[in-house]
């Protein structure tokens, strides 16, 4: 992990619950301080430190304003660094992503898109829902299997919920 922590680039502690507009507009502030057009007539050491300095302003942006990418980064923080792909030990959630894979695949074959604008807020309920829990659990070190299941479950849902977005766009064109 880099240095100086994600959060600490936008002068905020680690938390879960984020203002995305603030962190937005911190971003933006700040993105324009680092920008490298402004050391366009610095050395090139300068040049270089902007160049960095900006890239990392971009990761730490997109991985704190992504729900699951917030979530694993702060796991990471906290404990040793995760696996990317678990095979969830999650017998009740592996039968729910099977019902929503069979159901999306439904609502392709039948193009209906009424149907994917239905299962999508159905889909954000249940991402909004997982989001909460864990924002609740995810710095309690008793509950860390509990977060880290949780941040698999947005992970996954995080992926369907970008299928959905490309099954709408090939619908409506």
């Amino acid at each position: 992990m880099g240095s100086p922590c994600h959060f600490a680039l936008f002068d905020l502690q680690p938390s879960f619950r984020l203002d995305i507009d603030d962190l937005a507009a911190r971003y933006r502030e700040l993105a324009r301080s680092v920008h490298p057009d402004r050391f366009a007539d610095a050395s090139e050491r300068e040049q270089r430190m902007a160049l960095e300095r900006s890239a990392s302003l971009n990761e730490a942006y997109q991985t704190l304003r992504h729900a699951p990418q917030r979530a694993r980064y702060l796991l990471a923080l906290s404990g040793p660094e995760l696996p990317l792909e678990v095979t969830v030990q999650d017998p009740g959630f592996l039968m729910q992503q099977m019902h929503w894979r069979e159901e999306l695949e439904e609502l392709q074959d039948s193009a209906d898109l009424a149907g994917v604008d239905t299962f999508k807020r159905r889909l954000k309920v249940a991402q909004d829902e997982l989001n909460e829990s864990f924002a609740s659990c995810w710095d309690d070190p008793a509950r860390r299997e509990e977060a880290e299941r949780l941040m698999r479950r947005m992970q996954f849902l995080d992926k369907l919920a970008h299928e959905v977005r490309q099954l709408e766009e090939r619908l409506d064109d």
